[in-house]
């Protein structure tokens, strides 16, 4: 049943979010989350939407396979001998487990750079459990700690490889920053204006740009894996980079999220055949290779899909995630019920009493 329009955005000519998902406690309405969904094949064609799919968004940390390709095009994983694991992390949101930390630290060495040079700050992890444990050792976190450590470790690398200072790589201006914009635009297929540009909370310039734009990137990123697979004719310098960034995050999805997170579940569960990754504040993106599924759902090569919570919340956008995946009918049963406890947590109050329950209301719009 269709929900009503409830929220309006001030950009011109945008479409209402409708209500997505709704919390209710006992059968009252606790929340309501409104979101938008965009839905593209490898040839951009937007095949299905939700909302606005052209919401400018903020994609936060699901931009980062986008600002890990500026780097990669550097050279500077080569120059510095990063393998693809260090290029997974360079693309996560990670738990600030010890794995993680190692390696950031690795990479720093790699690329003779310091943890004093980084330019983002400790902070809690995204783990419970880790938290727990710095709590119990009286532990303070450092740059290396950040979820996003990953990321800076790659841009000074980058930085190092373009011949740029360190010092500032975090700048807007600075080369390497400039560069990762152009790469941002181009690989969204926009123009350099097309993209609106902010500061992340790991203090790195974060794009924003339409929402449908993001599903075409992760899009992208699936249809270049197959492209490498297929080999049926040599790959591009930016095809082959796309595929490489693919391959580090599907062979190391531990590394982009941690134990027990979506990111890592999803990507573990569909061995392969997608990728995905959160962005902060409610934005989720997923790009899944060619297969008859997604020929069923009309799309020429691989899919794309984006989606944005309006309200930021995280545990709203991986429901409502889940909840695409089985519309979409992505994947098996078996695959999808790995994130049972994401799509329909069970709702308990301190004396375990279940005390409520999230319905969804997601009705896709087709545009073939």
């Amino acid at each position: 049943m269709s929900q009503p329009e409830l929220h309006h955005s001030a950009r011109p000519g945008a479409l209402a979010a409708p209500i997505a998902a709704t919390i209710y406690r006992g059968d009252s309405i606790e929340n309501t989350h409104l979101a938008h969904v965009a839905v593209v094949d490898a040839d951009g064609r937007l095949l299905y939407s939700f909302g606005d799919p052209a919401r400018m968004t903020l994609a936060r940390s699901a931009a980062k396979p986008a600002q890990a390709l500026a780097v990669l095009e550097t050279g500077a994983l080569e120059r510095y001998g990063f393998d693809d694991a260090d290029l997974a992390l360079m693309c996560a949101s990670h738990s600030s487990e010890p794995r993680h930390i190692e390696r950031t630290r690795g990479m720093l060495a790699k690329a003779q750079a310091s943890e004093a040079d980084m330019r983002c700050g400790g902070h809690p992890p995204l783990s419970d459990a880790v938290y727990v444990d710095w709590i119990r050792r009286g532990f303070t976190p450092t740059a290396v700690c950040s979820n996003c450590s990953g990321k800076h470790a790659g841009m000074l690398a980058g930085a190092r490889s373009l011949g740029a200072a360190l010092a500032g790589y975090e700048l807007p201006e600075h080369p390497l920053q400039v560069r990762v914009k152009q790469t941002v635009a181009s690989v969204c297929d926009l123009p350099d204006d097309g993209v609106q540009w902010a500061i992340d909370g790991c203090n790195l310039p974060t794009p924003a740009f339409p929402l449908d734009r993001l599903a075409r990137l992760f899009a992208k990123l699936a249809a270049a894996q197959d492209e490498a697979d297929a080999q049926a004719s040599a790959l591009t310098t930016r095809t082959a980079a796309l595929a490489r960034i693919y391959r580090a995050m599907t062979s190391h999805p531990e590394l982009v999220g941690g134990e027990g997170r979506f990111c890592t579940l999803l990507m573990q569960a569909f061995d392969g055949a997608l990728v995905g990754k959160v962005g902060a504040d409610g934005s989720y993106a997923i790009g899944v290779r060619a297969s008859t599924q997604t020929a069923r759902l009309g799309a020429k090569g691989a899919l794309g899909i984006a989606l944005k919570i309006e309200d930021g919340n995280l545990a709203a956008l991986y429901a409502v995630t889940a909840e695409l995946l089985a519309l979409l009918d992505l994947g098996t049963p078996e695959q999808r019920a790995t994130l049972d406890g994401f799509h329909a947590p069970k709702r308990l109050n301190t004396m375990g009493v279940e005390i409520g329950r999230m319905d969804f209301s997601i009705e896709l719009a087709a545009h073939r």
